[in-house]
């Protein structure tokens, strides 16, 4: 079972930046069977680049649930999982670094979408999500970029087409 997963958050960096949204899908490899998704009150302000980049405003946040309110549920749906993301330690580092300070330990193997694009698509033009997506016939909407939700999902779909080129 894998646990894909992709957070925005309020910047680059585990140790300073906060997570403002997560969206997590259960796959089991060939369809999802569960799914989770909400924005999170960082309880700092976003920056106004994070904010454009995804939308998510101050304003959106300020009603969501504080990290420690969502990081059982959280945990528990990737506890035991394979924790997938595109660019996997940006993902995992920042998820990892909030549930130890809400008291649990996130020690899950990783599977990086990137990487395993690499040796899976090596003629693909880019590597990122977006572009990577729109080459392999992967729909993201347009409204959907840099907002969890769509990426997980994109992620997702990206997965299910790398294992079953692998096969």
């Amino acid at each position: 079972m894998y646990a894909v997963v992709d957070i925005e958050a309020t910047g680059g960096n585990h140790i300073k930046g906060k997570i403002i949204e997560i969206a997590i899908y259960i796959f089991d490899g060939e369809k999802i069977v569960n799914e989770y998704s909400t924005l999170v009150n960082p309880e700092v302000k976003i920056d106004w680049y994070v904010a454009k980049l995804t939308g998510i405003t101050n304003k959106m946040v300020a009603g969501a649930p504080i990290f420690s309110e969502v990081a059982k549920q959280i945990y528990d749906l990737v506890k035991g999982k394979i924790f997938v993301a595109h660019d996997v330690d940006f993902d995992y580092m920042f998820l990892k670094t909030e549930l130890k300070k809400a008291g649990f330990d996130l020690n899950e193997p990783k599977v990086c979408t990137i990487k395993l694009s690499g040796k899976v698509f090596p003629e693909a033009t880019s590597y990122s999500l977006g572009k990577l997506s729109e080459e392999l016939g992967i729909h993201i909407p347009k409204e959907d970029r840099h907002r969890a939700g769509g990426d997980a999902l994109a992620t997702t779909k990206l997965l299910g087409l790398l294992l079953s080129s692998e096969n």
